[in-house]
């Protein structure tokens, strides 16, 4: 069996950097066999991706993708922590949608996390999850996402 490193290699992805914390706090923490992560943003390069409430100035489609950017942080920073390859299996994903008055899609949106961990897991990929719609996120994000992981 290829290992995680060799799976996202194959399918042309490459974990970013971790993403430096806007506030007081650690980008992952291990307690026992489990890695959180705090919640991550779509920060591409260093920059935050996009602004704005979903179903208002983002769209669906594009807040799915900055979604996915924000599980590709949640790993690295659970691969800066431990090590991509030692994850055994992702538990739980929790997905903050900016949601504009009236916008009642944030599982689609958190859909783009989930088909991410999915695509690089495989069956070890399947987690449960929680998709909330909040009025505003940090430095107007319009998602946030963050994993709880098994490791080895």
């Amino acid at each position: 069996m290829a290992t995680w490193s060799q799976r996202l290699a194959e399918l042309g992805i490459e974990l970013p950097p971790v993403a430096a914390p806007v506030a007081a706090y650690a980008p992952a923490i291990r307690t026992g066999n489990h890695v959180y992560t705090s919640g991550q943003l779509p920060f591409v390069s260093g920059t935050l991706a996009a602004t704005g409430k979903v179903g208002d100035e983002i769209g669906p489609e594009e807040a799915k993708q900055h979604a996915r950017t924000c599980a590709l942080n949640a790993l690295a920073a659970v691969h800066g922590l431990v090590g991509i390859d030692a994850v055994v299996r992702v538990v739980k994903v929790v997905g903050f949608v900016a949601s504009a008055e009236g916008f009642t899609g944030q599982p689609s949106v958190l859909n783009g996390a989930s088909e991410l961990l999915g695509e690089v897991f495989g069956e070890a990929g399947q987690h449960a999850r929680s998709a909330v719609g909040v009025a505003e996120l940090p430095l107007g994000a319009p998602v946030e996402v963050e994993l709880v992981v098994e490791v080895s």
